[in-house]
């Protein structure tokens, strides 16, 4: 009994044993067919495939721009190593010449996969059309949902080369640069209001000249300005032209071929003749003009939010009670008023055709632009880095300076939508800059904000080569006849010399585009 129990067990196992035999036989010759046989795939091919651990995620090396810290210790790339799955190993771009150095790079075949610079449409249109980069849209297709949802249309939309795109954007996040910066304890002492038209502010920079609130005698400056700032920030806006083109009748047309450029030139032309303004402006470097507002022997300045902290700690050291604001925009003749609005990029990615993981640095991207990994690369965590004040973003110092300050180099594109708000952040380092940046950037109307609509241009070759030229030719004749070395009965001359010099071409490629983004 005990036997034939024994052989009946014997027999159920062998039975099993063979059956598994022809089961595993069966899958590795499906298996092994790869489809090609035209035969469905079986059931259990899928749950295998599912089975298999993944496969690991190669190391990515990317190349990006200078900055004096090592990208590899940065608190940053252990973030985004943890959130991406991916150890990237960074090298950087010299700070001096660094688009020789790229250009070696990239004729070398080095083998980067991803690589961040400046923008420059130029360098990067190149290197597009020379098939040295990698069309992502595919890419982005197929393993990019959070790049595209992250990025403007117009972003990717102006950055395609023949229909083509090459590059992932870091976009410009704040719209206004400069204003005029005005004393305001100078107003206070004289009785006169902040000036909001362009008579207003001649009669106020007369006043500081005549009255001489600081005290400065023969060195008392009303408005000083540096050499090369032929076009004045806020006084441009009041006669029509605060960008480089702007829209005439229809067309984009330069500054200086604008019907309005005779009477911004007249206008400020006029004060110099006045000696309303700094009348060494000519020899005048940055620093030497915010040297004369931060002694207190300018009564105003142009200048970039950003130097508002060094000016402040300058002015008020020598002049503890000095106080200062920005002028609001400011009314010409016909009532025209405002800023430039920038608009384009700060800096572009893109992969190169030598890179060895091309897919994978899409899927590192994609992965960096998930919302919250993002908000938490930009600005941390909250409590620790950051905490909400008036509704905005206020960094916890040090701690945000040492673990974030170089955030921004390590993005590859940005939520366009929410950055701008994340970036604020940074401004708040410091009040008196945020009060500055604020009142251009936050507290002005968006009709006096007119938007630079060449910095969204896509790449045009004419325009390319001729606008630094064109820039420099126009800005040496407009400082020369403010300061009166030239007259203005030799317009229609330099405008002649200026349109052989590669404006006709230029203004016939922009326009082209124009006209074809706005039917």
């Amino acid at each position: 009994m005990q036997e034939g129990l024994t052989m009946k067990k014997a027999f159920k196992l062998i039975s099993v044993i063979v059956m598994a035999a022809l089961m595993v036989t069966t899958a590795a010759a499906c298996s092994g067919n790869n489809g090609n046989n035209g035969g469905s795939a079986p059931a259990s091919a899928g749950s295998e495939a599912s089975a298999k651990p993944d496969a690991p995620k190669p190391t990515l090396k990317r190349l990006n721009v200078w900055t004096n810290e090592d990208y590899n210790t940065y608190p940053v790339a252990k973030l985004l190593e943890e959130a991406t799955g991916y150890k990237m190993e960074y090298d950087m771009l010299p700070q001096d010449k660094w688009a020789e150095k790229l250009n070696l790079i990239m004729s070398s075949g080095e083998a980067y996969d991803m690589v961040t610079s400046y923008s420059d449409m130029a360098l990067y249109s190149d290197y597009a059309q020379k098939g040295a980069l990698v069309d992502l849209t595919s890419l982005i297709e197929e393993f990019g949902p959070n790049i595209q949802a992250a990025l403007k249309p117009e972003s990717i939309e102006a950055l395609k080369v023949n229909g083509k795109l090459y590059a992932i954007p870091v976009s410009i996040t704040y719209e206004v640069n400069s204003s005029i910066l005005i004393r305001t304890d100078w107003l206070e002492k004289l009785g006169l209001p902040m000036p909001t038209t362009t008579d207003e502010l001649t009669h106020v920079l007369q006043q500081f000249k005549e009255q001489d609130p600081g005290g400065n005698g023969e060195r008392n400056v009303p408005l000083t300005i540096k050499g090369d700032q032929a076009m004045i920030d806020n006084i441009v806006g009041a006669f029509g032209i605060p960008n480089g083109w702007n829209e005439v009748d229809g067309q984009m047309v330069p500054r200086v071929l604008d019907p309005s450029f005779k009477d911004y030139v007249a206008y400020v032309a006029d004060l110099y003749k006045q000696r309303l303004i700094d009348r060494e402006f000519v020899a005048n470097k940055d620093a030497t003009a915010k040297e004369k507002f931060a002694s207190g022997v300018a009564g105003a300045i142009v200048v970039h939010w950003a130097d508002i902290p060094g000016i402040h700690e300058a002015l008020t050291k020598n002049l503890p009670d000095a106080k200062f604001a920005y002028v609001p925009p400011l009314k010409g003749p016909n009532g025209e008023a405002g800023f430039t609005a920038n608009a384009g990029f700060d800096r572009l990615t893109f992969i190169p055709k030598s890179a060895k993981h091309p897919e994978d640095a899409i899927k590192w991207i994609n992965a960096s632009l998930e919302p919250e990994t993002f908000k938490t690369m930009a600005i941390g965590v909250e409590g620790t880095h950051y905490k909400m004040e008036n509704g905005g973003y206020t960094p916890i110092l040090p701690i945000f300076n040492d673990e974030r300050n170089l955030a921004n180099n390590f993005m590859v594109g940005t939520d366009e939508e929410q950055y701008p708000k994340y970036w604020q952040a940074r401004v708040r380092k410091n009040p008196v800059m945020f009060e500055a940046f604020d009142f251009l950037n936050n507290q002005q109307p968006a009709e006096v904000k007119h938007l630079n609509v060449l910095g969204l241009a896509p790449y045009m070759q004419q325009y390319a080569k001729n606008n630094q030229q064109l820039h420099t030719m126009s800005n040496d004749y407009t400082v020369k006849l403010i300061a009166g070395a030239e007259s203005l009965d030799g317009l229609a001359d330099f405008q002649a010399k200026y349109l052989a010099a590669g404006a006709e071409v230029s203004s016939q490629e922009v326009n082209e585009w124009y006209q074809s983004v706005n039917k």
